[in-house]
């Protein structure tokens, strides 16, 4: 119920608190920024980690919004920016898979689009079982159904139809098996195949979409990017035909939550 302004302070506290009391998130995030920028020095990336964890914090607190706020009022918050490239395949008669990157905001791209289109997906559960129960009704509020991973691909394979947006995360190292080993950050890093073999059994069209909040506007952002070329290409290693810099020259600026953690 809290107005964004006052809920958005908590996330500095909070953040900071995870910072330096919890040491094994703050391990994990260091650590990838060691890996991924070598030539910042100690106080950068203790900065970015910091930055990093207070976001993080802002979304534990407006996942709020998500499960429990007035869905008009929700609504205020969101903004979509290239949902004609989903309105051009679905004139296509195509099926969809938006490949949503994890980023600290991820669950408000799915709020936003459900109130236009007919959504499902794929989430992992919980060793919590409230808090599992908590997340699917949550998602269930805006997309039709989801699926846990524990059920396997096999529904998600069956559920993909043209009309419908299938919305899967590709991004999450599950171990080596349908993995394969590609540059990342100048590092060989493990990255699932099963997006691009999802998309060729559903025969569909690929967007890559993106979830952060905007401090200008004050909105839940999500942007969309036009459909992979070629993809899959028939090369598990090959690098799709997109990159992060057409998402900062299409949004004008780049919010350090639109970072996974």
């Amino acid at each position: 119920q809290l107005p964004t302004s006052i809920r958005h302070k908590f996330r500095r506290f909070i953040g900071n608190y995870i910072f330096k009391y919890n040491k094994k998130r703050r391990h994990i995030v260091k650590t990838n920024l060691n890996i991924a920028f070598p030539d910042l020095s100690d106080k950068e990336r203790n900065q970015l980690a910091q930055k990093s964890l207070q976001w993080y914090a802002c979304a534990m607190v407006d996942y709020g919004l998500i499960f429990f706020a007035e869905k008009n009022r929700l609504r205020k918050m969101l903004q979509i920016d290239g949902i004609e490239h989903i309105n051009n395949a679905l004139k296509s008669n195509e099926s969809i898979i938006l490949l949503l990157a994890h980023s600290a905001m991820l669950e408000f791209s799915p709020a936003a689009l459900g109130y236009q289109f007919n959504i499902f997906g794929s989430y992992k559960t919980s060793k919590n079982a409230l808090l599992d129960w908590m997340i699917a009704r949550g998602r269930c509020r805006f997309v039709n159904f989801v699926v846990s991973r524990d059920e396997g691909l096999r529904k998600l394979i069956k559920s993909s139809a043209p009309g419908w947006l299938m919305i899967f995360l590709p991004d999450e190292d599950l171990g080596i098996e349908n993995a394969v080993f590609t540059p990342f950050f100048g590092k060989d890093k493990a990255t699932l195949t099963t997006t691009a073999r999802i998309t060729k059994l559903t025969k569909a069209t690929a967007l890559p979409i993106f979830s952060w909040y905007d401090s200008e506007s004050n909105k839940y952002r999500t942007q969309i990017l036009p459909a992979l070329e070629n993809y899959p290409s028939g090369d598990a290693k090959q690098m799709p035909n997109h990159s992060m810099k057409r998402l900062k020259n299409s949004s004008g600026n780049t919010q350090s939550n639109i970072c996974g953690i």
